[in-house]
């Protein structure tokens, strides 16, 4: 029996085909290591993913549209969702991947983190104008953080230190893993319901915990501890000891601490030193008094030997004998003015009564009738010109008009409605009519 012989290009083809036409070989998922990272500008994406024992090529192909990230690197460990393959050209198997997610653990925390600053930035979560200040000289500070941690007591020692009078009130919470950053937002959750409820007048929050890794102070990236630290009537301090740049509590409390120490130390003022202030601004203040009523008595020594104060009772009189001279001054002018009016209305009273009114209106009635009989000729000169020209022209116009036209022997020739001017504006069998001065008469053009 003759055996089948198959050329290199008909087995790849059947390989190809065979893998291809199979479900088990077809969105499969593949977790490894990555190496041979190579970024083309056509959009695809080619790579190697390996494990300690074997490694496969793969390829994403438009990789810009899948939400790939850009930033992969040597070693990243990944894991793929795609189809198994065969390049004909080269027989080479590989992987045709629609999907690629980075698993290393705290690479995607920092991925997470750094989609949600963005979402907090676009809403404004950390814009200054949102930011409440802080107390002066707080009397009651929440604190929200573990009970057994070093946090707390480090806050209790430092506040007493710096001022013994303060009233500390903790919300013992989880501060780090499953479930710790709902207790978290509940403990500032709890102050601010206090405060509205008027039971616990809390002037200012500090929220946080010692410093650790990424993972252990995951929590005050949470979604959940920063809406409660952005709707908090109370202002808060984001305390979290940490080396890495901020979290999403520092950037949205209204004030950032490194550690909790610090916080209590932003917040609460040495009690000798905020004494030994008051007493500088207490004699500061002796002494500007001082100066003032030493100023205050030269004024008035002065004042006592001033001219018009010594001689107050004679300026007083003689304002008085000015005032007087003044009133009769006045006084005298206006029985002067009213005099004089009085005068001129007696002239005037006596001019009217020489005048004989009835005279006056007689001639102004003779004026009158004699300048209404010039207006009427005026008038009946002025239409009889208008009558004669009017009778001019419309004997002038009567000799266009189409009657006396046709009166003297023309005719008007229409053909369809239209005056026909030409000749040539007729042809053969064509109806018209011809109007005379009497009738009008239809004819055929022959």
């Amino acid at each position: 029996m003759e055996q089948t012989v198959f050329s290199v290009s008909e087995v790849n083809r059947a390989v190809k085909q065979f893998l291809e036409g199979t479900s088990t070989f077809k969105n499969i998922l593949i977790q490894g290591e990555l190496s041979n990272i190579t970024y083309y500008r056509s959009g695809h994406l080619y790579f190697t993913l390996k494990d300690d024992k074997a490694s496969v090529k793969c390829a994403i192909f438009k990789y810009i549209y899948k939400n790939i990230p850009t930033d992969l690197k040597e070693g990243d460990q990944v894991k793929i969702t795609g189809s198994a393959t065969i390049y004909e050209a080269s027989g080479s198997f590989q992987i045709i991947a629609e999907a690629l997610e980075k698993t290393d653990k705290l690479g995607s925390l920092y991925e997470k983190l750094e989609r949600l600053k963005k979402l907090y930035l676009e809403k404004g979560y950390f814009d200054e104008s949102n930011k409440k200040p802080l107390p002066l000289l707080p009397v009651n500070i929440g604190v929200v953080t573990a009970e057994t941690g070093a946090a707390i007591r480090d806050i209790i020692n430092t506040a007493h230190k710096r001022f013994r009078n303060i009233n500390i009130y903790l919300y013992p919470a989880k501060v780090q893993g499953e479930g710790s950053a709902a207790e978290v937002s509940a403990g500032i959750e709890f102050f601010n319901k206090m405060k509205k409820e008027e039971q616990l007048d809390t002037d200012v929050l500090i929220v946080g915990r010692g410093g650790g890794s990424i993972e252990d102070l995951w929590s005050f990236n949470e979604e959940a501890v920063i809406e409660a630290v952005f709707h908090s009537e109370i202002p808060v301090i984001s305390a979290v000891g940490h080396e890495i740049d901020n979290l999403l509590s520092d950037l949205v409390a209204d004030k950032r601490a490194a550690t909790p120490t610090q916080a209590a130390e932003i917040l609460i003022p040495v009690k000798e030193e905020l004494i030994r202030n008051l007493e500088i601004r207490k004699n500061n203040v002796n002494k500007l008094l001082l100066n003032k009523v030493t100023l205050m008595k030269k004024e008035l020594e002065q004042r006592k030997n001033n001219y018009y104060i010594k001689n107050y009772v004679g300026i007083l009189n003689d304002k008085k004998l000015q005032l007087m001279e003044k009133e009769q001054r006045i006084t005298r002018e206006l029985k002067r003015i009213v005099e004089r009016a009085r005068e001129q209305f007696d002239y005037r009273k006596k001019k009217f009564e020489k005048t004989d009114l009835k005279m006056i209106l007689n001639d102004k009635k003779d004026k009158l009738n004699t300048f209404e009989k010039k207006l009427n000729n005026k008038i009946s000169e002025i239409l009889r010109e208008l009558k004669k020209d009017l009778e001019y022209k419309t004997a002038k116009l009567s000799k266009y008009s189409i009657n006396d036209i046709l009166k003297q022997g023309y005719t008007i020739t229409r053909k369809n409605g239209k005056v026909v001017k030409r000749g040539i504006e007729l042809s053969k069998s064509d109806n018209i009519e011809i109007q005379f001065s009497d009738m009008k008469v239809k004819s055929t053009v022959k």
